[in-house]
């Protein structure tokens, strides 16, 4: 009560009732968990045990908006309650929205990277695992959604060590460089070149090689000319990095 009043925080709780959503806003639920993390971090960690059944009824509000909401700031959640209370109250609904509707999915897919630095190496392994499920979405012309991926992926490699990168990662960057929008490909061959500098900067010469000859397969040789161009495309991409990593710059 010495940072909220009591009567205060009772009103902001009682906005998941559902009967309030019906007689009085429908869409009180969505402003309810747009405004969650700043209630979160007004009232500290140490308090959210006030905050756990409200944020757990609205991770499962049958309204596809609330649910968007609240994966869209999980990140920032997650960095309000520190890694303890992330692992035990936010992975779960984490998991939940990974197998969510595309809209809500799309949420935790664009700060994938910010959330799963927060969790422990070994937390964060299981998800290597489920990665591949992005590249799938409810409508395949949502493009939008694998570009996110490689985007992400860009970033994410730095969390994971040569071996799972080579086991997991380069698979899914090897389907997105054959996407059929021009858009995806372009991102995913600077998934390719990350990948390899990934490998090579950790002295993973052997992966890198084996890489690479995997990408002469199956784009150099390809009998489409598309690959053929993939390949091109990705040639370019590499040199341009070689050139700006040791000139300072930044593709």
């Amino acid at each position: 009560q010495d940072i909220i009043p009591q009567p205060l925080l009772d009103q902001y709780l009682s906005m998941t009732d559902p009967a309030r959503a019906q007689t009085v806003d429908t869409e009180i639920a969505k402003h309810c968990a747009y405004s969650l993390p700043g209630v979160a971090l007004t009232l500290g960690r140490q308090n959210w045990h006030c905050l756990k059944d409200t944020y757990e009824t609205l991770a499962s509000d049958v309204q596809w908006k609330v649910r968007r909401t609240l994966a869209f700031s999980i990140h920032e959640l997650a960095v309000i309650l520190g890694d303890q209370l992330t692992a035990a109250d936010l992975v779960p609904i984490f998991n939940g929205f990974l197998k969510d509707l595309d809209e809500v999915r799309i949420g935790v897919l664009k700060h994938l990277y910010d959330f799963l630095k927060l969790l422990h190496a070994d937390k964060r392994r299981e998800y290597l695992y489920q990665l591949q499920e992005f590249v799938v979405t409810d409508n395949s012309r949502n493009w939008r959604f694998r570009y996110e991926l490689a985007e992400q992926l860009i970033l994410i490699l730095e969390l994971y060590n040569p071996n799972d990168v080579y086991d997991y990662l380069r698979h899914i960057a090897l389907t997105l460089c054959s996407d059929k929008v021009s858009e995806v490909r372009w991102i995913s061959f600077k998934l390719v070149v990350a990948i390899l500098q990934k490998f090579y900067a950790n002295n993973a010469n052997a992966l890198g090689l084996n890489f690479i000859n995997e990408l002469v397969v199956r784009f150099r040789h390809c009998s489409k000319w598309v690959g053929r161009q993939a390949f091109a495309f990705i040639c370019q991409v590499g040199m341009l990095s070689f050139i700006c990593f040791h000139f300072g710059a930044s593709v």
